[in-house]
C-alpha cells in the first residue's frame, strides 16, 4: 500500500521528515529541527519518491539478496512489516520450520528486506523511533558520554550534568551508575 497522500499547498512550508505543515515565513520544523521546504519543493520531493516507488517491485524473488532487520515475536515483526509496507518497501517474514509457521508457538521470526532497500529501511525505522519515543524533545548531545568511576568528574549521558564520581547516581536526573 503506498504512503498516504495529502494535499500540498504551494504557498505553505513543509518538513521533509515528519511532513508537518507550517505557515509561510517559518524556516525550521519545530519537531525535527530541519529546514522547511516550500510547497513546490515538497511536491517535487514527493513526486521523485513516488516515481521511485512505482518502479520498485513489491514482490521479493528468490534472486533478491535479503538481510534480516529484526527478530522477535510475530506480532511485533508484523507491525514493522506494516510500517514498511506503508512506505512502499517490500519485506518478508522468515523463520525456521519448527513451528506452525504463524509464530503462535512463541518462536521468534525474522523480518527480511532487500539489501538494496536497506538505507531507506533504516531511515524509516530511525524516523519512527524518534517519533514514537519523543526523542525530538530531548537533548541527545551527551548520549555518547561514558561514566568512568576512576575519573574525578563524570558527565551524565542522560542529562549532561557534571558530577563527582564519588556518588553512583546523577544528582540531576537520578540515573544510577
Amino acid at each position: 500500500m503506498p504512503a498516504m497522500k495529502f494535499r500540498i499547498e504551494p504557498d505553505m512550508r513543509y518538513c521533509p521528515q515528519c511532513r508537518d505543515e507550517y505557515r509561510p515565513g517559518v524556516a525550521v520544523c519545530a519537531t525535527c529541527g530541519v529546514e522547511l521546504l516550500s510547497g513546490v519543493q515538497m511536491q517535487e520531493l514527493l513526486d521523485r519518491k513516488n516515481s521511485r516507488l512505482a518502479g520498485r517491485a513489491m514482490a521479493i524473488t528468490p534472486e533478491d539478496e535479503l538481510v534480516d532487520i529484526i527478530k522477535g515475536r510475530i506480532i511485533n515483526v508484523k507491525s514493522v512489516q506494516a510500517l514498511l509496507g506503508r512506505e512502499g518497501i517490500p519485506s518478508l517474514i522468515a523463520g525456521d520450520n519448527s513451528g506452525c509457521g504463524r509464530g503462535c508457538s512463541g518462536i521468534d521470526v525474522r523480518l527480511q528486506v532487500r539489501t538494496s532497500d536497506l538505507p531507506e529501511v533504516m531511515a524509516v525505522l530511525a524516523r519512527e523511533h524518534v517519533q514514537t519515543t519523543g526523542l525530538t524533545d530531548h537533548d541527545t548531545s551527551y548520549v555518547d558520554a561514558v561514566y568512568d568511576p576512576e575519573a574525578g568528574v563524570a558527565i551524565c549521558p542522560a542529562c549532561g550534568c557534571s558530577f563527582s564520581t564519588e556518588g553512583k547516581t546523577c544528582p540531576d536526573c537520578g540515573l544510577c551508575f
